[in-house]
């Protein structure tokens, strides 16, 4: 099953001012790619806090929320939070008939499943946006390596890199 990452970053490096940052600083075509993609896909996976951000499940989706919190409970048919590993929830999409899944944070969740060789892709949208500070692609040290698969042009100022990744 291919597992893609997909984010947009400023151009310094970072997702979010902070861990609550409501994703409203992207443009209009960034969050058009995300929709058709994620809906390509079929399947998100995110953390909780990027669950919370969001608010609600994004729709024609399976959203799985991994939490470690257990009284986290849906019964909204394409809601999921769970505990379970990246590797488990994987088998299970997989099973399901998802063919691919899309990664969409935070830094917490994106480490986890970088640090267990479980990310195939990676789409980054550069936004002409700096931050200065804030929550990074990643919150451990990574050393990944990366193939560029192309670069294009979103609208008048952001830039869509595509990487495929070697363990």
């Amino acid at each position: 099953m291919k597992v893609t990452l997909m984010m947009a970053m400023t151009l310094d490096g970072k997702i979010a001012r902070n861990d609550r940052h409501f994703p409203d600083w992207t443009g209009s075509e960034d969050k058009k790619l995300f929709v058709q993609i994620t809906k390509s896909a079929g399947a998100i996976i995110m953390g909780s806090k990027t669950y919370d951000t969001i608010g609600s499940p994004l729709p024609d989706r399976k959203n799985i929320v991994l939490t470690r919190d257990p009284a986290r409970r849906s019964n909204h048919p394409d809601l999921e939070f769970t505990a379970k590993s990246p590797e488990a929830i994987i088998d299970e999409l997989e099973t399901a008939g998802f063919k691919e899944a899309v990664l969409v944070g935070g830094s917490v969740i994106n480490s986890v499943f970088a640090q267990m060789h479980l990310i195939d892709e990676m789409i980054i949208t550069i936004a002409p946006r700096i931050f200065g500070t804030g929550v990074s692609l990643f919150n451990h040290e990574m050393d990944m390596g990366l193939e560029l698969q192309s670069v294009e042009t979103l609208g008048r100022n952001y830039v869509v890199l595509r990487y495929g990744v070697h363990p």
